[in-house]
C-alpha cells in the first residue's frame, strides 16, 4: 500500500463518525447517558424509581432548586446561593450514604459497598427479590438506629440495597451493626445529674470531603446540560 492510498484511508477512517448519522446518535446516546448517571450519584434521589422527582417531597425540592438554577447565569448572585441549597440537600444524602458504606465494611464489604450501594433509575420494584423482609429491615433501622435523618421520611433507595444484603444472608447482621455503631438518638430533654450520658461503640471514621474542583464542576455541567433539555 503506497503512502497515498494510506494517507486516504486514514482520512476516510477519521471522518467516518462524523458522516454516520447512525454511530453519531450512539456517540449522543452514550454521552448523555454518562450525564445521567453522573447526575443520578450526585443527586441521590430517595426515590429512584420515580424519574419525575414529584413524589417525594425532599425529591421535589431538591430537582426545584436544580431547575432553577440552570435557568441563572453561572456565577451570578442567585445562582451561587441555589448552589449551596443544593450542595445542603447532596451533604445530608451523603452523609447517610457514608453510614452505610461503614457498616458494610465492618461487616467485610469492603469491595462489594460500591455495587451493593449502587442504585439508579433503572431499579425496578418488581425486581426485588424478598421485598416484604427488606421492607421489614428498613423499618427496623429506622426505629432502631439513627441510620437516617428522623426528620425525613425512609429514603425507599435503601429498600434495594437491603433486598441485596437478604440474598447474601447478610440483612439480619446489618441490622445488629446498626443497632451497635448507629444507636438511636436520646430524645431531647433536660440532663439528668443523677444518671451520667451512656457510653456506646460508635464508629467514627471520616466522611469523605465533597467533591471539589473538577470533578464538581463537571457534575454541574452534565446536570444544567440534562436539565435545560429537559427545560426547552
Amino acid at each position: 500500500m503506497d503512502v497515498w492510498h494510506l494517507f486516504c484511508c486514514c482520512s476516510c477512517a477519521q471522518e467516518e463518525p462524523e458522516n454516520n448519522p447512525l454511530l453519531s446518535e450512539m456517540l449522543r446516546y452514550f454521552d448523555q447517558l454518562g450525564k445521567r448517571k453522573r447526575a443520578q450519584a450526585a443527586n441521590l434521589w430517595n426515590e429512584p424509581a420515580d424519574d419525575t422527582h414529584m413524589e417525594r417531597d425532599d425529591d421535589r425540592e431538591l430537582y426545584n432548586l436544580l431547575q432553577k438554577r440552570a435557568r441563572l447565569r453561572r456565577g451570578s448572585e442567585g445562582y451561587r446561593r441555589l448552589s449551596f441549597d443544593i450542595s445542603a440537600h447532596r451533604q445530608i444524602r451523603r452523609e447517610v450514604k457514608d453510614r452505610w458504606r461503614q457498616i458494610l465494611e465492618v461487616l467485610g464489604f469492603s469491595a462489594e459497598a460500591d455495587s451493593l450501594l449502587d442504585v439508579t433509575s433503572t431499579a425496578s420494584y418488581s425486581s426485588l427479590r424478598q421485598p416484604l423482609q427488606a421492607r421489614q429491615l428498613l423499618t427496623a433501622l429506622a426505629e432502631q438506629t439513627s441510620l437516617f435523618d428522623r426528620h425525613c421520611s425512609l429514603p425507599e433507595r435503601y429498600l434495594f440495597v437491603l433486598d441485596r444484603l437478604l440474598i447474601l444472608d447478610a440483612g439480619d447482621d446489618f441490622l445488629s451493626a446498626a443497632r451497635r455503631y448507629y444507636p438511636p438518638e436520646a430524645e431531647e430533654g433536660p440532663p439528668s445529674e443523677e444518671e451520667p450520658p451512656s457510653q456506646e461503640a460508635v464508629l467514627v471514621t471520616l466522611s469523605p470531603a465533597p467533591q471539589g474542583g473538577d470533578e464538581e464542576a463537571a457534575a454541574v455541567m452534565d446536570e444544567e446540560s440534562l436539565l435545560v433539555k429537559l427545560i426547552e
